[in-house]
């Protein structure tokens, strides 16, 4: 019989095994290996969150313990509020829009003979820096359309639709002439007209030299009937008498005239290249009016980067640097769905809405989370387009998280306390995000 554990003559127990890993390996290699990565790690990540959190409990300087004092300036003080706002504006538009867009080209273009181009084109921007990016759309958003593409293309089709003013800067000479301001822009004499005494309506306000095209000599009008010139009382070199034709004066063409009776519009004309217009018998009696659109000032665009729509323009051009990430990423995800799937569908009576819908997109969810959830972090901390765009007279109003944080520390606060609060509770706002992202990958894993 074997003999008892411990009793005499027992056998010796066999030296423990040197522990090793799951995959065989040693642990003391294994953490050899991971040694310099740890250090990196923790040099470059571990050591300033936790010196970020530290410094945030004191002053500006340092010096001085303030404890929550930081975090509590943040939720009062006014700046950090709106740049507060503005990062909830951020996280809940942009990676949206990104998104959607990203997944309409990538289904549109497996349907365009040059889909592999168009992805190209698409994708590009992202090849540009966030720097030249912001430079390319303060140039877009340039309020002069002479200057900004969007004004330009705004402009363009404004005036396809509405009557450009004729003489914008052009008003009468209240010293020579009975018209009077009558409301809107316009002008109405005081006196009624009559056939056979030709109306003269002397404007001044214009260089000669810079009215539009190339404007005849102004003539007085002839014949009978309800008559009158439109004129630029006023010549180079000066001379001659004001409220009168006289010669080298130049005609203002296209100026409209109304014939106003009782607040209603009876008649109307238009000069001609000579100035001169003619009413009809109806007007006898009437007074004249120069309708506000003949010197309403041009129309100029919209102020892309005013108060109002500053953060929405930055917000356009950070889609269009990133719909081409989007895009790659969710063709990516399209290319492994199954298309018997997709032919099923349609074969039972499905059109192509509901294929997009009911089976395109539940089948790309995964794929689309994760672009989502990427982006929602990379707003999170987004800097230069805000920075390089927005104007220093409303980049208070398009401020956000990231930039407060540089101008509370470096661009001219000085304030190293709140800076690091303002970091703490970015990272504190990634980090839900980023736990989102973890259970989806674990969750991946497990099936």
């Amino acid at each position: 019989m074997a003999k008892t554990a411990g009793g005499a003559g027992a056998l010796p127990t066999p030296p423990a095994a040197p522990r090793k890993s799951v995959t065989g390996t040693r642990l003391w290699v294994a953490v050899l290996f991971l040694l310099p990565a740890l250090v990196l790690l923790g040099a470059l990540v571990v050591y300033p969150i936790g010196y970020s959190v530290w410094r945030s409990l004191f002053d500006a300087s340092g010096s001085g313990f303030v404890g929550l004092d930081n975090y509590a300036e943040i939720f009062t003080d006014d700046a950090t509020l709106v740049a507060v706002r503005n990062t909830a504006i951020w996280v809940a538009v942009a990676p949206a829009l990104v998104t959607a867009l990203g997944l309409i080209f990538a289904v549109l273009t497996e349907r365009v003979r040059w889909g592999t181009a168009f992805k190209l084109i698409v994708f590009m921007p992202m090849a540009i820096s966030m720097l030249a990016a912001g430079i390319i759309f303060r140039l877009v958003y340039e309020q002069d359309p002479d200057q900004g593409v969007a004004n330009a293309v705004v402009t363009s089709v404004h005036d396809v639709f509405a009557d450009e003013s004729v003489y914008p800067k052009a008003r009468p000479n209240a010293q020579v002439s009975d018209l009077r301001p009558s409301g809107g822009g316009s002008f109405t004499t005081e006196g009624a007209v009559r056939a056979g005494s030709p109306a003269l309506l002397p404007l001044v306000g214009i260089a000669p030299n810079r009215l539009p095209g190339d404007p005849e000599d102004a003539k007085a009008p002839t014949g009978n009937g309800v008559t009158g010139t439109v004129w630029l009382d006023f010549r180079l070199g000066g001379g001659g008498e004001k409220g009168a034709v006289d010669r080298g004066e130049k005609a203002l063409k296209g100026v409209k005239v109304e014939a106003v009776k009782d607040g209603k519009v009876v008649a109307t004309a238009t000069s001609g290249a000579d100035g001169t217009f003619r009413l009809p018998e109806s007007a006898d009696g009437a007074r004249l009016r120069l309708p506000g659109s003949n010197f309403a000032a041009p129309y100029n665009g919209i102020e892309w980067l005013g108060p109002t729509l500053v953060t929405p323009a930055v917000i356009g051009s950070y889609v269009w640097m990133w719909a081409g990430f989007a895009m790659v990423l969710i063709a990516a995800g399209l290319a492994g769905v199954d298309r018997n799937l997709l032919e099923a569908a349609r074969v039972d009576g499905a059109n192509e809405w509901q294929v997009f819908r009911r089976i395109t997109v539940p089948l790309l969810a995964p794929v689309l989370v994760v672009v989502l959830v990427t982006l929602m972090i990379n707003v999170m901390k987004v800097f230069d387009l805000v920075y390089i765009i927005a104007p220093q007279p409303t980049q208070d109003e398009a401020n956000v998280l990231a930039l407060q944080l540089y101008l509370a520390s470096y661009g001219g606060g000085g304030d190293f306390g709140l800076g690091s609060a303002i970091g703490v509770v970015l990272l504190l706002l990634v980090l839900p995000v980023m736990w989102v992202n973890i259970r989806r990958l674990r969750k991946e894993r497990q099936r």
